[in-house]
């Protein structure tokens, strides 16, 4: 999580401002895209949308290599010649490559420089039937990225708990050791 102190009295799955006092207070859970909260409880049609999510993410990398087999058939007509065939056919392959890596990778971890991240993200954009597969085949095992914030956020969860352990009471009604 971003913000580990971030406290709202709602709890998990529900909007802000809509919970009551009896509401479980500590950090809330980050939202996944497509998911929302969802993901903590596997609650509002989790299997679902998993399932929507691989046929809509298959779906859009057939209709990508679609695209990309009418761009090489221009070319063709075009008869711009073998070396730039070949040439465009490698450059998408090896970008749909580093962006299925990419991909992957950033669902069980953040990235350690985010500033590269964004120079990838053209690179990313040109591969972007890596991206699709990489959605397509997470959601067999679970939401993209589940793993990671369900890490996140049960540290956050425990590190909430534990402050919360060491804070009970009332400081000034404990009692002072007496000095000899």
């Amino acid at each position: 999580m971003s913000d580990d102190d971030r406290t709202d009295p709602t709890g998990p799955g529900t909007p802000p401002g809509q919970g009551g006092p009896s509401a479980p207070a500590g950090p809330r859970p980050e939202e996944i895209r497509f998911f929302g909260t969802t993901w903590v409880d596997h609650s509002g049609h989790y299997a679902l949308r998993r399932a929507a999510l691989a046929t809509g993410a298959l779906l859009a990398a057939a209709a990508g290599c679609l695209v990309l087999r009418f761009a090489y058939q221009g070319l063709e007509i075009a008869a711009v010649g073998g070396f730039v065939n070949a040439l465009v056919v490698v450059m998408f392959a090896v970008c749909s490559a580093v962006a299925f890596r990419k991909t992957w990778e950033g669902f069980g971890r953040r990235p350690a420089d985010p500033a590269r991240e964004d120079s990838l993200r053209s690179l990313k954009m040109i591969g972007f039937v890596g991206s699709l597969l990489a959605y397509f085949f997470r959601c067999f095992a679970e939401a993209p990225g589940e793993k990671l914030r369900r890490a996140e956020y049960e540290t956050a969860r425990a590190r909430h708990e534990k402050r919360r352990g060491t804070r009970t009471g009332n400081p000034a009604a404990r009692k002072k050791p007496r000095r000899k």
